[in-house]
């Protein structure tokens, strides 16, 4: 099936953005809400246990892999955690949203009880979809942090889709950038 095979090479991409890392570049976090690559793995993680377990009365027992999302836990790669634990869970997370996909029907039923109300209703296809969406947003913030760790980007590791020139293209980028508020009098960037 298309969608479980995008899922897959998705889900394949985020554990690559950690090759090759130390342990605090695999959780150190770069952004000001604290995005770090270890941690997106852990919450999608979650997410896979979630949405393939409970969401179709088929729950995993993952534990404290679904905990309380009000504080961001599942985004906290703990000291404790280890990388390899980390990712071994998320593979398990694979392995039992893959059984569900497997035994379900695209249209079968499932109950997604924080999902606002009149949305709580769901299918097999439409978790399916949504996992593939989350799975590929939290795939983009791992591209620009780990460009941002190390300068490494990339869509797979067989494909890179990025042409060579990055540096001239990014001097090109900053000169239009530049221009364009020159022309529009925008001063909020000493051009």
């Amino acid at each position: 099936m298309y969608l479980h095979l995008y899922l897959q090479q998705v889900r394949d991409v985020l554990v690559w953005k950690l090759d090759g890392l130390s342990e605090y570049d695999a959780r150190r976090p770069l952004t000001p809400t604290g995005t770090n690559l270890l941690g997106l793995v852990k919450h999608l993680t979650g997410n896979e246990f979630g949405y393939f377990g409970e969401v179709f009365d088929r729950p995993a027992h993952a534990g404290e892999w679904l905990v309380d999302r009000t504080q961001s836990e599942d985004f906290l790669a703990r000291p404790e955690e280890t990388r390899e634990d980390i990712i071994a869970q998320y593979k398990r997370s694979w392995e039992h949203a893959d059984a569900t996909i497997a035994a379900l029907d695209l249209d079968s039923p499932g109950k997604v009880p924080h999902f606002p109300e009149g949305m709580r209703d769901v299918t097999l296809q439409w978790m399916l979809v949504h996992m593939i969406t989350e799975t590929c947003r939290h795939a983009g913030h791992a591209d620009i942090v780990r460009e941002l760790i190390d300068g490494r980007a990339g869509y797979h590791p067989t494909v890179s889709n990025l042409p060579d020139g990055w540096s001239e293209f990014h001097d090109r980028v900053e000169i239009a950038a530049r221009e364009a508020a020159r022309i529009t009098g925008d001063r909020t960037r000493d051009t």
